[in-house]
């Protein structure tokens, strides 16, 4: 693996990780990966879930579905000397996470009150499974216990002030924050999955890290008691977001 610099994100699902891809893909150093693991997660889940996923048969088709293949992918040689793996957290199903003491895991979080809404938009009657809240407080715990390097950041920071949050990600991979991480053209990525036309339309669209505004529509009754439940685990992960 020599000295490359290998960052996976490990994010929940509408949480601005397609943002930061488009960012470190900014960087002449980096090569960015997106989702890597998310075939692997659809070929583990019930054919209900699958169908519930936007172009999941084409994922299936295009992608790797070992999971094991990718993280020896993600371990293997590259020309880059800086590496950007967008991931979801609830994409681990079932693997050895051992690999995880070898890389620089960033553990991306968003407000459920914020993220609920925008996940329904696109799969209706989410559950904890799909917005990865409990996960990523066991991940957590298991990248502590195995003394695994990781940084938590929160969308809303990054937001509001993305070169702080930026130099934090850089600074726990021990590279140097770049200007050029801040800005990107409009448009789609050759690096984008099959799936960008459902979910990437707001990045698409922009040129950066767009400032936060808070929703102003009524959070969804219906989703209340998702929020509740969300809500203690995500006060969990924030503590470590300092």
């Amino acid at each position: 693996m020599g000295d490359t610099v290998r960052i996976c994100l490990w994010s929940g699902p509408r949480n601005i990780s397609t943002a930061l891809m488009y960012s470190f893909a900014q960087r002449s150093d980096c090569s960015v990966f997106d989702e890597p693991l998310y075939a692997h997660y659809l070929n583990s889940v019930s054919e209900e879930n699958k169908r519930r996923h936007p172009a999941f048969q084409e994922v299936l088709d295009t992608m790797e579905n070992d999971g094991a293949r990718v993280v020896d992918f993600m371990l293997g040689d590259f020309d880059s000397d800086v590496l950007f793996f967008k991931n979801m957290t609830h994409h681990l199903l079932d693997l050895d996470r051992s690999f995880m003491k070898d890389v620089v895991n960033v553990i991306l979080t968003r407000d459920p009150e914020d993220m609920l809404p925008s996940f329904d938009q696109v799969i209706e009657n989410p559950s904890m499974n799909d917005v990865g809240y409990a996960a990523h407080v066991k991940l957590i715990e298991e990248l502590e216990a195995m003394d695994a390097p990781f940084v938590v950041v929160e969308s809303r920071a990054i937001l509001e002030n993305p070169r702080r949050e930026l130099t934090r990600i850089c600074d726990a991979a021990g590279i140097d924050f770049d200007e050029s991480m801040l800005a990107w053209e409009k448009g789609a990525r050759e690096e984008d999955g099959v799936w960008a036309p459902y979910w990437y339309r707001g990045t698409h669209a922009s040129t950066g890290f767009q400032k936060y505004s808070p929703k102003s529509a009524p959070f969804p009754d219906r989703l209340k008691p998702l929020l509740d439940e969300c809500r203690p685990y995500f006060n969990r992960i924030i503590t470590h977001a300092s």
